[in-house]
């Protein structure tokens, strides 16, 4: 097709060019007249230099809409490589120095400190902490890791100082190898492209056949050569396929432009031509169906002369010095709950790594730890309760009795629950697959009224769900998720 309208672009300028210095386009007066048949009885000669500027402009018009089409998408790659850790700061018998994350190889050992992301795929070799594996398992909850736990490039620490041995670098890593499947998703062209493709590939040398045959046809029948040319001319220009370069492109910028505008990335033009066959929509559950970062759900106090509210400010003020996403999420509870009131301080302040938090707070010994031994009726029923819907609870003891249970968890969206109802109203059965445990995706799927769940998915690996969303009346299938 770019052979066709370059040279329909190069014919109609360069004749033109002719019929203006030569033809007798250029003489004062000139008038192009309109008819079906050529003609250069006039001695004039037409031009077509308005086909030199408009047939560019339509086609580089088409090809911008489709590259911004295709921006959305890219986002994700470009949100992957920033994940992407540019320099580690590596320790051995030199002592520690900072290198560029290229220069760092299998064996070496790198510091994560924290708030920093984990360089490369490695093994925990000193120090304990937790950290936030929710971009390859998908689960918001931190997970507490120690000497020989496994992490992910990518991955985020938010507790201690660790020591970390790579395990992969480059290209091996799970991250790039996430990637690799996000290009992959991208690199395709829709079926109505390969078909213009094909199309285009045998209507190039028809028109090119179809043009030499024109000119020769005038020249035999003993036409003028001018009119001849403008004929030959005529037909390149005329069968520039803009419509067919143009069409496609410009349908897949409306549909993904549309779906930029609600929020819904398409992996590739073959999921948009699939979405007609769909009977089922695979859902991710971190982020999708729920919020994506840890929050309390419930706060149940024993009755006594402290109440709810005084357990809660005692437990977010001893919070506030904690790293930890669980106490960042029970310390920005209790700022709401308290309202412009500020927290109380705290001192002897102490955090024991896969336990909980204490300090000395209005006089008072604050503990926010980690559930063990008998509870009291009322706070073992809410413990019950926050592990069947897959919450973390965590125990808040003053003066070394336990006076509340706070429920901490990734809370399911409230849109959740109409799109998923939504999507079973037009006939589309709703999965949901997750990186997380099987705990918490249930919880979720049970409150959406989900029935077919997957956890523990990778996506290192092709998804055990890729190849299950049936055709509607085929037995082909189709791999198409959300």
């Amino acid at each position: 097709m770019d052979t066709l309208v370059s040279l329909g672009v190069v014919a109609s300028f360069l004749w033109s060019t002719y019929a203006l210095f030569l033809g007798g386009a250029g003489d004062p007066g000139m008038r192009m007249p309109f008819s079906l048949l050529p003609s250069a009885a006039d001695g004039t000669a037409h031009v077509y230099l308005e086909s030199a500027v408009s047939v560019p402009l339509f086609v580089l018009t088409g090809r911008f809409l489709e590259a911004r089409a295709r921006r959305g998408t890219g986002a994700a790659l470009r949100s992957l490589a920033e994940l992407a850790a540019k320099e580690v700061s590596v320790r051995d018998e030199h002592g520690e120095r900072a290198v560029p994350i290229e220069q760092l190889r299998v064996g070496q050992v790198f510091v994560v400190r924290p708030g920093e992301r984990v360089a490369t795929d490695g093994c925990v070799t000193e120090g304990s902490s937790a950290v936030d594996l929710s971009l390859v398992t998908g689960e918001s909850e931190p997970v507490e890791v120690s000497p020989g736990s496994a992490l992910v490039g990518g991955a985020v620490n938010v507790g201690g100082l660790l020591l970390v041995r790579a395990t992969a670098v480059g290209a091996d890593t799970q991250l790039a190898r996430i990637t690799r499947l996000v290009t992959d998703a991208q690199a395709g062209k829709a079926r109505a492209q390969r078909l213009a493709d094909a199309v285009a590939g045998v209507f190039v040398p028809v028109v090119l056949s179809i043009a030499v045959t024109v000119l020769g046809f005038w020249l035999g029948a003993g036409a003028d050569p001018q009119a001849a040319l403008t004929a030959c001319v005529a037909v390149l220009v005329v069968a520039c396929p803009c419509a067919l370069g143009l069409a496609t492109p410009t349908a897949l910028m409306a549909a993904t432009g549309r779906g930029a505008q609600l929020g819904v990335l398409v992996s590739g033009p073959q999921t948009l031509e699939a979405l007609q066959h769909v009977d089922m929509v695979v859902l991710d559950k971190t982020g999708t169906l729920t919020s994506g970062h840890m929050s309390v759900a419930q706060v149940t106090a024993l009755p006594g002369e402290l109440g709810q509210e005084t357990v809660l400010r005692l437990a977010g003020a001893v919070e506030q010095g904690s790293e930890h996403p669980l106490g960042r999420s029970i310390s920005a509870y209790a700022r709401r709950s308290a309202g412009d009131e500020p927290p109380p301080s705290v001192r002897e302040f102490m955090a024991t790594p896969g336990q909980g938090v204490e300090g000395l707070v209005e006089g008072r010994r604050v503990e926010v730890v980690v559930p063990d031994g008998e509870l009291p009726r009322v706070l073992a029923e809410a413990l019950a309760a926050a592990e069947s819907a897959a919450h973390t609870p965590v125990l808040v003891r003053v003066d070394g009795r336990a006076a509340a249970l706070i429920a901490v968890g990734d809370l399911v969206r409230p849109g959740s629950y109409r799109a998923v109802d939504q999507l079973r109203r037009l006939g589309i059965r709703p999965v949901l697959a997750t990186g997380d445990r099987k705990a918490p995706a249930q919880a979720v799927a049970d409150a959406l009224g989900i029935e077919d769940v997957h956890a523990r998915c990778s996506p290192r690996k092709r998804p055990l769900w890729y190849g299950s969303c049936r055709k509607r009346g085929t037995g082909s299938r189709s791999s198409v998720t959300a």
